[in-house]
C-alpha cells in the first residue's frame, strides 16, 4: 500500500491521535468518508445538462422573425 509498512502506518495514526486527541477522531473519519463518497458519485455521475442558451442558426433566427410579424 503505497509502501506503507504496518509500522508506518502505526506511527501516523498515533502522531494523528497527538496532534487531534481522542474525541476529534471520529469526526475526521466521518468528513474523510464523505469526503470520499461525494469525490466517487461526482466522478461516476454523468456531467449535469447544460442550460446555458445556445447561438440560435441563421434559419431558425429568420423563421422567429417571420413568424413574429
Amino acid at each position: 500500500m503505497f509502501g506503507f509498512g504496518t509500522q508506518e502506518l502505526v506511527i501516523i495514526f498515533l502522531i494523528v491521535l497527538v496532534l487531534f486527541g481522542a474525541s476529534r477522531l471520529p469526526e475526521i473519519g466521518s468528513g474523510v468518508g464523505k469526503a470520499i463518497k461525494n469525490f466517487k458519485k461526482s466522478v461516476s455521475e454523468p456531467d449535469e445538462i447544460d442550460v446555458t442558451p445556445k447561438k440560435p442558426v441563421e434559419g431558425e433566427e429568420k423563421k422567429k422573425e417571420e413568424d413574429k410579424g
